[in-house]
């Protein structure tokens, strides 16, 4: 049996606890998805799939339910360090074609670098698997344009969480998630 997600919905949360695990749980509860038995998948953005709002998409949750996730997460117990997970997004002009999704999980990253890095990537993935040309020394910015303006790439977004570290060494964890739904 194949599954192939028809909605998606994406989720931040940010945790602190002295312990490591309950900083992950507490990030998962910001996030709304908790109650869910997550399991990783890789990066691919389905064909037709229809993106929903967060909330929309935590209405579809059922509590215990196996639940498919491309999830990028970052913890640290040093106090102030700044620390940032991210999914970058690309979707294809042709909807019958899939798109990118990418996970980016740095240190020392502000939440706009680490976005912006995350969403390039995805661009990027996506537009060498459509033939795009582009030079990949150029930047971000420019390499967003040629994209754009190739006519195959019709949108990239990203969703980030950052953080500093606890100030008194708590666990700080942050996540960002694609939730994919049936």
């Amino acid at each position: 049996m194949l599954f192939v997600p028809t909605k998606i919905f994406f989720t931040k949360g940010v945790g602190r606890h002295k312990d490591y695990l309950a900083s992950f749980e507490l990030a998962l509860r910001m996030a709304g998805i908790e109650r869910c038995n997550l399991v990783t998948v890789s990066s691919i953005y389905p064909p037709g799939c229809k993106r929903i709002s967060r909330e929309e998409g935590l209405k579809h949750l059922k509590s215990g339910a196996i639940t498919f996730a491309v999830m990028a997460r970052t913890a640290t117990n040093e106090a102030n360090r700044l620390i940032a997970a991210s999914i970058g997004v690309a979707l294809p002009a042709d909807k019958s074609l899939y798109g990118y999704l990418s996970e980016h999980h740095p240190f020392g990253e502000t939440e706009k670098v680490a976005g912006e890095y995350a969403e390039d990537l995805a661009a990027t993935m996506l537009a060498t698997t459509l033939g795009v040309d582009f030079d990949p020394d150029v930047d971000w910015s420019e390499r967003e344009n040629i994209y754009k303006v190739s006519g195959k790439i019709v949108r990239s977004f990203n969703v980030t969480q950052s953080a500093e570290g606890h100030k008194n060494g708590l666990w700080t964890t942050v996540l960002a998630s694609a939730i994919l739904l049936p």
